[in-house]
């Protein structure tokens, strides 16, 4: 059997049997097909003849070429899952990486809004989007409009809730409860929770559900948020927004929607939130992802300290 045969019916596996989304299919594929790359050129044809040496010369290559520890890390998670499932479906008798060491990654702080960033971003005007971007032939003031509505709505949802932007392209309407203010969300592995908003995001979704869908949305289209032409969002014209809308806070840093998604952390942690609570609203399976939030409110601390303390 080919290499590339066994990969691809992992990603197969990930997609169909593990539910996992497009984009971590991607990633794992990428690097078994890296892998496959190493295999090849040391002249293993079969995957019963990979032994731990091999691994260890692909991650060396892999760490020479300069990639990022988080990149290398994952790499070798990737590695790991997929031997696994090549001992668990009987085409391995033994997994050659059980001993194979992952870099640990950088834990670098997330860039976050400051709270009145955050704050002064939701007050700004929206443009809509590019001219030209709409169909000819319709009111382009009432499109703008609207696509104003839909980009005030994204940023209010995302900042009070924290999800992922996969997660909000992937709403539909009945997703949203106006009047209990919450929003049912189908995270990672296909884990449903259930996450709560305040007020002005309510009021910016029914503003949008109102006056905005109504006139951007495509015929059959079930999608809570659409783009300009009518059928649902993709993730990268939620990334346009939230760029758009931080760029224009003088001072902030430039952040996309997982950049939205650390600040409603930070700012929450900040407020007093339990971890454990942030951990559920952002449907991390580990407490310990959720944890880096109380570093970054230690290292606001310790500017303040630093810029307020007599003796600092």
């Amino acid at each position: 059997m080919p290499l590339t045969t066994a990969v691809e019916q992992f990603a197969d596996h990930l997609q169909v049997e593990r539910g996992r989304s497009e984009h971590t299919v991607r990633a794992y594929t990428a690097d078994l097909r890296a892998l496959v790359g190493t295999l090849e050129d040391l002249g293993v044809a079969e995957w019963s003849e990979v032994t731990l040496r091999h691994l260890r010369t692909h991650a060396a290559r892999r760490s020479e070429a300069g990639l990022a520890r988080a990149t290398l890390a994952r790499g070798t998670s990737s590695l790991r899952r997929f031997f696994a499932w090549m001992v668990s479906t009987g085409q391995l008798d033994e997994d050659p990486s059980g001993r194979l060491e992952a870099p640990r990654p950088d834990r670098r702080l997330p860039g976050v809004l400051r709270a009145d960033q955050a704050a002064e971003m939701l007050a700004g005007e929206r443009p809509g989007p590019p001219a030209g971007d709409g169909p000819g032939g319709e009111d382009e003031d009432v499109r703008a409009r609207a696509a104003a509505l839909r980009d005030q709505a994204i940023l209010e949802l995302l900042y009070a809730t924290g999800i992922r932007v996969g997660e909000l392209v992937g709403l539909d309407p009945e997703a949203v409860d106006l009047g209990d203010q919450l929003v049912r969300v189908l995270g990672k592995g296909d884990r449903e929770r259930v996450v709560p908003f305040g007020q002005p995001a309510r009021v910016a979704l029914g503003r949008w559900v109102d006056e905005g869908l109504p006139v951007l949305s495509g015929p059959g289209v079930t999608a809570l948020f659409v783009g300009v032409r009518g059928r649902r969002i993709d993730p990268r014209e939620v990334r346009r927004v939230v760029h758009a809308a931080t760029r224009a806070v003088e001072g902030a840093p430039d952040l996309g929607p997982h950049g939205l998604r650390h600040s409603a952390a930070t700012h929450m942690v900040d407020a007093g939130a339990d971890l454990r609570s942030v951990q559920e609203l952002l449907g991390h399976s580990s407490l310990a992802t959720t944890q880096i939030y109380t570093h970054v409110s230690v290292e606001r601390i310790r500017a303040a300290f630093e810029q307020a303390h007599p003796r600092a």
